[in-house]
């Protein structure tokens, strides 16, 4: 009886372990530009200012517009041009506010504003490989 209920505390351990990876989300890599103030209007929110801590998506995450309003963790993983070293450490929580048309062509997942891609690389960069998730 006793190594029945062990067996099975293991099981259900094993269980909750599996459950705990599964629902963990993995980030995604990708690779983001900034663009400059001014941010409205935007074509999620019109001339609604939603601040500065916000993104432009790129054709792979906008959904036809479901993309707005999401939130996304973003983090510099690396460069991408001759700038050395060009991330920052740490990470940021952006909303989607925009759509950037022109990503798609230029390989870009996100167009950060101006201030976010300067929290977390050079600003002299440019254009950074990205990890995200969405939060």
């Amino acid at each position: 009886m006793k190594m029945a209920l062990a067996k099975s505390s293991v099981v259900v351990v094993a269980a909750m372990v599996m459950v705990a990876l599964v629902s963990s989300v993995a980030a995604v890599p990708g690779i983001a530009t900034f663009y400059t103030p001014p941010y409205t209007p935007s074509s999620c929110f019109g001339f609604e200012d939603r601040g500065v801590i916000i993104a432009a998506a790129g054709g792979g995450i906008w959904d036809n517009r479901a993309a707005c309003g999401r939130r996304y963790r973003v983090s510099c993983t690396g460069g991408t041009n001759d700038v050395p070293n060009p991330c920052r450490s740490g990470s940021v929580t952006v909303t989607i506010v925009d759509f950037c048309p022109g990503c798609a062509s230029r390989g870009v997942t996100m167009d950060l504003s101006q201030e976010v891609f300067a929290r977390i690389a050079n600003p002299d960069a440019g254009r950074i490989r990205i990890d995200y998730t969405r939060v």
